[in-house]
């Protein structure tokens, strides 16, 4: 962690250091002209619906195939519990600073509270806040780093976590039987306790919106993310055709993306979206994210279904993908590209 907290830095008045300041190019402010993305929406219910599911299925294929991400609604999960770990979210970032630094992140880890891991030098840095946690399989916990304030904290992310499960394996079903896969082909290679990291983002409001980013623009590197977003600040960009397109808020869904590891199993069939997180001067902005990734242990490439004489492997066998995923991702660069044949 840097000596300071962002959100320090933003209550200070002061200079924004240069770290933080892209240079030669516009940071990506929020900019209400830009154009604001048609997300697919995708209604979890009626993909598993008899009547209805393929239609379902061909819009979810349709979804991945060209923006690599959709917002999920009647996912199953109560809005009181969204509402619930938004407010959670907020009263953790809202403690007095010394109460945040009992769960500072440790050297060497990625969990724990703090901000951009400084990894080179003349790196740029995120405009943000975080809280990492290892939320499962539960066994994996490392609870020295689960706030005991706000006191509901740990229980309301531990039923969102078993929420979450679920909601995953719905969505991995589905993506095989929309390209007439079994459905447990993504499943039996992602494995079925997979580990779930959950990320808490706090974006201060930032004096220089035009020049700084909240997150840089990457890829993920899990198999699928699940983001619930701010209720009223907007903030999250997705990429595509090299256009930067704005994401409505959408209170009940959450915004589901495909990772680098499941562009790697559909053998670059559905795609790992490029997206950033812009800064606000006004305001400050929050948000919640899930990274489903298989365990380390596990081998993943390209399923054997999707690899033929007209579509050859374009991957690797490899795995724990997130290890090397940080050092790419502070250059600036996609660690998919290490993967490719």
């Amino acid at each position: 962690m840097t000596s300071r907290s962002v959100q320090e830095l933003s209550m200070s008045g002061q200079e924004v250091p240069q770290n933080y300041i892209y240079k030669d190019s516009d940071g990506g402010s929020f900019d209400a002209s830009l154009l604001l993305m048609e997300i697919p929406i995708v209604d979890m219910a009626l993909l598993t619906s008899p009547s209805s599911s393929k239609q379902e299925l061909e819009k979810l294929r349709s979804d991945l195939t060209s923006w690599g991400c959709f917002q999920a609604i009647n996912h199953g999960i109560e809005t009181e519990l969204l509402d619930e770990l938004r407010d959670v979210t907020r009263q953790f970032f809202a403690l007095p600073e010394e109460k945040k630094q009992k769960y500072s992140r440790e050297d060497g880890s990625l969990e724990g509270y703090g901000n951009d891991m400084i990894l080179f030098e003349n790196q740029t840095l995120d405009w943000i806040d975080r809280l990492y946690l290892t939320v499962s399989p539960d066994d994996q916990r490392q609870l020295k780093y689960w706030p005991e304030t706000p006191e509901t904290f740990r229980e309301i992310l531990h039923q969102y976590t078993k929420k979450i499960e679920v909601m995953t394996e719905v969505i991995l079903k589905a993506m095989a039987r929309s390209i007439n896969l079994d459905e447990n082909s993504f499943l039996d290679m992602h494995g079925e306790k997979a580990t779930l990291f959950a990320r808490f983002n706090f974006y201060p409001p930032c004096p220089r919106p035009d020049a700084i980013l909240g997150l840089k623009p990457h890829a993920d590197g899990s198999a699928l993310t699940v983001l619930l977003q701010d209720k009223q600040v907007e903030g999250l960009q997705f990429l595509k055709d090299n256009q930067w397109y704005r994401v409505p808020i959408i209170p009940e869904a959450l915004v589901v993306n495909i990772g680098d590891q499941i562009e790697i199993m559909s053998n670059g069939i559905f795609k790992s979206p490029t997206h950033r997180a812009v800064t606000n001067r006004e305001s400050e902005r929050i948000s919640v994210v899930l990274f489903s990734t298989p365990n380390s242990d596990r081998e993943i490439e390209p399923l054997d279904g999707l690899v033929d004489e007209t579509r050859p492997r374009l991957y690797k066998k490899l795995k724990d993908y997130p290890s090397f995923f940080f050092q790419y991702y502070q250059r600036g660069e996609r660690p998919i590209e290490a993967a490719k044949v």
